[in-house]
């Protein structure tokens, strides 16, 4: 019964550590959408340019609600699918209060978070060459829109209502104060609705996260460290397949297991490195639920695992050793 309360304890945490990063990001996904047309192609077009170097960058954070974040962002079509790509590879999770807390080397934990940082960063600008390549990097415009409809939030009810509280052209000349009067609200209004929307969206996606994150909490706890330890323990190359297999458990329990089964010494480098590139945070929870093409989901947590163990074999036949 207590490891139960500890689960359910450590998935409250996990998934209140994400509500201000997903209510933000929803909150400026419905500003754009709310706004002109003209700045949102030129933030997309600046994203489109840097997006994969200011991703990695934010993902070597200590904080996992950066992916989450961009998993909404792509969701909208407001970044592209390298600066995701970037965002999760780079996520550091619960890999630098882990080697903190065992008083691992500095310079050991920086050499992991820049490795991580290199890896998202040149995967990141390869998935959006690629994706243009082959004229499948989308049409330029954001689509948060559609992830109202998703949810049915009715969130566009405020671009509808809008011409109703427009006053005519000739009721302008007769009455200024009643038309300002009528801007003054609708200004108020507009941005009422842009965060009833973005607190909707942020429930809804809080609300699924908790589930999922309790159930593989249950999981984790259940299947214990130790056992992990002697799966993963064995053969390095099998343990690298697992370890990243292990990574994409939408969990951070995932995360501090790889961490400190490195730090144990039950882990070599290659293992632990291919299970942390893929242990993204909460991003592909998020992108699973928020975004609506099923098939690109896979196919983008199929391409994570696909780096996280080519990156991890390539340190084993290297010999990395830290």
């Amino acid at each position: 019964m207590d490891f139960l309360v500890d689960v359910l304890l450590d998935s409250v945490l996990d998934t209140a550590e994400l509500i201000p990063f997903l209510l933000l990001t929803y909150i400026a996904m419905e500003a754009i959408e709310h706004g002109t047309a003209g700045s949102a192609e030129r933030l997309i077009a600046r994203a489109d340019k840097s997006g994969p170097v200011v991703g990695a960058l934010l993902g070597a954070l200590p904080q996992c609600g950066f992916s989450a974040m961009a998993a909404t962002l792509y969701a909208g079509r407001v970044i592209t699918a390298g600066t995701l790509v970037a965002v999760v590879l780079s996520t550091s999770d619960e890999l630098i209060p882990v080697f903190m807390a065992n008083r691992a080397s500095v310079s050991v934990l920086g050499t992991v978070i820049g490795i991580k940082v290199v890896i998202g960063l040149m995967a990141g600008m390869l998935v959006d060459v690629v994706l243009r390549a082959l004229h499948r990097a989308g049409d330029g415009h954001p689509h948060i829109a559609e992830l109202c409809e998703r949810a049915h939030c009715h969130c566009s009810a405020a671009d509808d209502a809008e011409p109703t509280d427009e006053v005519s052209h000739d009721d302008h000349h007769h009455d200024h104060g009643h038309h300002h009067h009528h801007h003054s609200h609708e200004g108020h209004g507009k941005w009422w609705h842009i965060v009833r929307s973005a607190l909707v969206h942020t429930v809804e996606v809080t609300l699924f996260i908790f589930v999922i994150t309790l159930v593989f909490g249950l999981i984790i706890e259940y299947v214990g460290q130790d056992t992990l330890a002697t799966v993963l323990g064995n053969h390095p190359v099998r343990a690298t397949f697992l370890a990243a297999l292990i990574g994409l458990i939408p969990n951070c329990g995932a995360s501090v297991a790889i961490a400190q089964l490195f730090i144990d010494g039950v882990l070599g480098f290659g293992p632990m490195l291919a299970g942390l590139l893929v242990s993204g945070g909460m991003g592909l929870l998020v992108l699973f639920r928020t975004n609506a093409d099923m098939q690109q989901n896979v196919e983008f947590a199929g391409f994570i695992y696909v780096v996280g163990v080519v990156c991890g074999l390539l340190a084993n036949a290297w010999g990395i050793v830290l």
